[in-house]
């Protein structure tokens, strides 16, 4: 079964800077692009840190006010005003960067967006080249997969060839990414690998369980219920 990795949805065509970029063209290509970051680059395109709008408009924050100094300004407010009188891109840039490898997984990039509290991770090479950026927006279109291409994945990858359930035992049915499994499993394993397998396919919201089992081999102290891709165990 194949689960969607970030090289599926990424940006290919991506716009970047290099260190010696000017605060201005960089506001250039944030506006003529209509993206709001873009990553630092150097001459072989290894990824050195992101520009963001948060970055750039530290200049507008402080615009004005020049003079003012905090008794003990803390660390942001320190980086705000370096960022303030920065001009290059070099000097603007959030480093070191949060990356992501092509081949990891939908899941694994929405972790560390959420760790790190980012809204884009530069995807790079085993060499930290660019190769493309993704975003959140991304990552959720899986979610936009057809019903009719979901139910085929669980069918044909979950039922057919990791389990080798017949055509007769159970009956899929998705609708808005929500997955029903109905029938009759010949044991309890059975049907929460089925649960399992189910949830892990690319744009499956939720699993609901609407399986029988014949014989109950669940370890001691096993739980019963109904499957979501974010939280099954």
């Amino acid at each position: 079964m194949r689960t969607w990795q970030v090289q599926d949805v990424m940006t290919t065509e991506v716009a970047a800077v290099r260190e010696g970029t000017a605060y201005r063209e960089i506001v250039d290509v944030l506006t003529g692009r209509h993206v709001t970051a873009v990553p630092v680059v150097d001459g072989a395109r290894r990824v050195l840190g992101v520009v963001s709008e948060a970055d750039l408009l530290h200049k507008v924050e402080l615009l004005g006010r020049p003079h003012e100094r905090r008794i003990l300004p803390s660390r942001h407010d320190r980086e705000a005003r370096a960022k303030a009188g920065a001009t290059l891109a070099v000097d603007l840039m959030t480093a070191p960067p949060v990356c992501v490898a092509p081949d990891a997984t939908i899941t694994e990039a929405a972790r560390i967006m959420d760790r790190c509290q980012v809204k884009r991770l530069p995807v790079t090479d085993d060499l930290g080249r660019l190769v493309g950026i993704v975003t959140r927006g991304d990552l959720i279109r899986v979610h936009l997969r057809p019903d009719a291409d979901i139910r085929r994945d669980v069918v044909g990858d979950v039922l057919h060839r990791a389990l080798g359930v017949a055509d007769d035992a159970v009956d899929v049915t998705v609708h808005g990414g929500v997955v029903t499994l109905t029938g009759q499993l010949d044991r309890w394993s059975s049907v929460h690998l089925a649960l399992r397998l189910t949830a892990r396919v690319s744009g499956v919201v939720e699993v609901v369980d609407a399986l029988g089992y014949a014989i109950d081999d669940a370890p001691l102290g096993a739980l019963r219920f109904a499957a979501t891709p974010a939280g099954i165990a």
